[in-house]
């Protein structure tokens, strides 16, 4: 057998592995929510920011405007921002007419050794959440989400029906630039080939998951971790929370959302390249050994298939494989409203993305590894 028709036929088999064997993670499927509960528990939310002067108007809006049948309040932590953050959510706050006990808007202390940035600002909320009290529940946001109007309502709807301690939604991202429209889609497609929904929402399966801007948690689940002080140091630090909740033997719940959505625009390739050169080394645990593996798994999976078309090494079985990689990615593709055409694309995507992975590597081994608003993660000066 040549050595192109053995990677051929690996890629085939990688791909029919894919469409069948991995939780249907390409599936899109509207979901059916349990019925409500009799009592609605108190949800306190908590919105870290950094510098958000663009979006924390509409997001504090979304949030105050929320039609929760119990009770709900909104943390703001105001984290060293120097573009008048807080001030614009005070002035969104009075315009909506909120009341004062609502929104409670806080600075976060100055960043400890050992803590990234964000999860430092989320630790301060908390505290500052259970002042005065003991919320059942708390609701993680960034400060760059449009909640819409029942999606508190939903989220602990899903959390009490499905006898949950952790549930999120990936919202839906922007899709509107150029650039987001060849990029954002497979974001989204990557994230749940790596960790399949289905697999994170199964308690029986070790795979854990959670979207950080949207994540729903029981007080009793955070209090039984060890708070977010036992995840102080994760840059990924959604996935590490749901593992944390996992781990103890509960159950979480990850989906995407069609109606909350993220303000956050990445107008140029460059703006999504740094988000994924941000945090793709980090997922690889800073291994070498993985990075060269990434390397070559995205390139048998993703870069051979039209290869070995075009060179005429193995086409059949190359164009086979192409044809299910581009039926695994058009879901999404119509999810995100745009066109079937674009799946046959998805190898040069996927090309980009690997160039982002090794560009996220150098950037750590230089140092600049987890540059975001401003701060280096301490993993990168390690």
């Amino acid at each position: 057998m040549s050595a192109a028709l053995f990677l051929a036929l690996l890629a085939v088999l990688i791909w029919a592995y894919l469409l069948f064997g991995h939780g249907f993670f390409w599936r899109v499927q509207p979901e059916t929510l349990p019925a409500p509960p009799a009592q609605w528990p108190s949800v306190v939310a908590v919105v870290p920011a950094r510098d958000e002067a663009a979006s924390i108007a509409a997001a504090m809006e979304s949030l105050l405007a929320q039609d929760y049948p119990g009770s709900f309040s909104v943390v703001l932590v105001d984290d060293h921002s120097g573009d008048g953050t807080a001030d614009i959510a005070r002035q969104a706050a009075a315009k909506a007419g909120t009341p004062e006990e609502r929104l409670r808007i806080v600075s976060a202390p100055p960043l400890e050794p050992g803590w990234t940035g964000k999860l430092a600002a989320m630790a301060e909320g908390v505290r500052a959440a259970t002042t005065d009290g003991a919320p059942e529940l708390f609701l993680f946001t960034d400060a760059d989400i449009r909640h819409h109007s029942s999606n508190v309502t939903r989220l602990v709807t899903r959390l009490e029906g499905r006898g949950c301690d952790l549930v999120s939604l990936m919202v839906r991202l922007n899709c509107k630039s150029r650039a987001e429209r060849f990029m954002i889609p497979a974001f989204v497609f990557f994230f749940a080939m790596l960790y399949p929904f289905a697999w994170a929402n199964d308690p029986a399966r070790r795979t854990a998951a959670a979207a950080g801007g949207c994540m729903l948690l029981r007080r009793s689940a955070y209090e039984r971790i060890g708070g977010l002080a036992s995840i102080k140091g994760e840059l990924i630090d959604d996935c590490a929370l749901a593992r944390a909740v996992k781990r103890e033997g509960r159950r979480i719940w990850i989906g995407l959302s069609t109606t909350t959505r993220s303000l956050r625009a990445y107008p140029r390739l460059a703006d999504i390249w740094n988000m994924i050169a941000r945090t793709a080394y980090t997922q690889l645990d800073y291994s070498p050994a993985r990075l060269a593996g990434t390397v070559l798994g995205l390139g048998i999976t993703f870069l051979a298939p039209p290869l070995l078309l075009f060179t005429g090494a193995a086409p059949w079985l190359g164009l086979l494989a192409w044809a299910m990689m581009s039926a695994a990615y058009a879901p999404i593709l119509r999810f995100y409203g745009l066109g079937r055409w674009r799946a046959p694309l998805l190898p040069l995507v996927a090309l980009v993305y690997l160039a982002a992975t090794i560009d996220s590597a150098w950037r750590h081994r230089r140092g600049k590894g987890g540059l975001w608003k401003g701060r280096v993660s301490w993993h990168s000066r390690r």
